[in-house]
């Protein structure tokens, strides 16, 4: 499946390199995010995620996107975390549904220590299944993070969102830095990298290569790129400025344009076609494995936010002729 050899991997990507990928014809960007895609993977290998929310709603931060914040009107209740023996038999069934990787998200701006116990038990579990593990907690320390680490957490995702200077029209209630430090902390403690952002939030080309650029220029880039489409739910800010036409929504065609570049700027990393395929054509979905993408979640829902169903993913598999990645692959 390789065509030639491996492309070199870099860190010190600058802005104007990633402007310039951006602004290839978009056949010939195409063409260079397959070629370095196929060097690294199986073109017709998809991984198949599942996202379950162990800890829904009650969130102090204030993401403009985000359904959970206390701070928006948007009807989701706050529920206490998920037993441990619930969330094992949800990652079971996962498994059972062809998931190869299990994601579990918590509403917190960041875990209190007495839930780390509970955390790792999970952890542990997922992963005697044989799923690869990841979470999302919100913000970590240092002892907390090595706490997931000891009981084998494959993957943390923590996503920057966007560049640097859309951030503040997105979230205030904790910096761009305070995001990189958990990140580091992260990297620091042995865990997989899950970090990417949300396009389509109104944002500009300029801070779509923005963000890359954040991601391409990490001391190690993430093994995991999360690419979400905004989802624009009622009583959020961002949702509502897109619902009312006041900020302008993303095309296919530019969503898998930064598919592409990240694909290119970070060839070793699963860049994850995540949140936001519910309102995405089939072509526009093929088009973004073209580009790059080689993951998905599965199920019918993304946290509080709905998902194509598993009919509607398969038929989609068959029509392009993909085939599920195994676990660790």
């Amino acid at each position: 499946m390789s065509l030639g050899a491996a492309p070199v991997v870099r860190n010190d990507w600058t802005r104007l390199e990633i402007a310039g990928l951006f602004d290839l014809p978009f056949v010939e960007l195409m063409f260079r995010a397959q070629t370095v895609h196929r060097a690294r993977f199986d073109p017709t290998k998809v991984q198949k995620s599942q996202l379950l929310s162990i800890k829904t709603g009650g969130c102090p931060e204030d993401c403009g996107y985000c359904a959970q914040s206390v701070n928006f009107m948007t009807g989701v209740k706050a529920d206490k975390l998920m037993p441990v023996a619930e969330v094992i038999a949800e990652a079971t069934r996962a498994r059972d549904g062809g998931a190869s990787r299990f994601c579990m998200g918590a509403a917190w701006k960041n875990p209190k220590d007495r839930d780390l116990p509970a955390l790792a038990a999970m952890v542990t579990g997922v992963r005697a299944l044989g799923l690869e593990t990841c979470m999302t907690l919100g913000m970590l320390s240092p002892a907390q993070t090595a706490v997931l680490a000891e009981a084998g957490l494959d993957y943390y995702n923590h996503n920057i969102d966007t560049s640097r200077e859309f951030y503040a029209d997105v979230v205030t209630t904790r910096t761009y830095d305070d995001r990189l430090d958990t990140v580091a902390n992260v990297r620091g403690a042995g865990i997989g990298v899950c970090c990417g952002g949300i396009i389509g939030m109104g944002e500009s080309r300029e801070d779509r290569i923005g963000l890359i650029a954040t991601l391409a220029t990490m001391p190690e880039h993430p093994g995991s790129v999360p690419i979400n489409g905004l989802v624009p739910i009622a009583g959020t800010p961002l949702g509502d400025a897109i619902l009312s036409g006041a900020a302008p929504a993303i095309d296919g065609i530019e969503f898998a344009r930064t598919v592409a570049v990240a694909r290119i700027t970070m060839p070793d990393a699963m860049v994850r076609l995540s949140a936001g395929r519910e309102a995405m054509s089939d072509e526009t979905q093929a088009l973004c494995f073209l580009a790059g993408a080689n993951s998905i979640f599965v199920g019918d829902r993304l946290l509080t936010t709905a998902n194509p169903g598993v009919d509607r993913d398969t038929r989609l598999f068959e029509k392009l002729g993909l085939s599920p990645m195994e676990a660790f692959a």
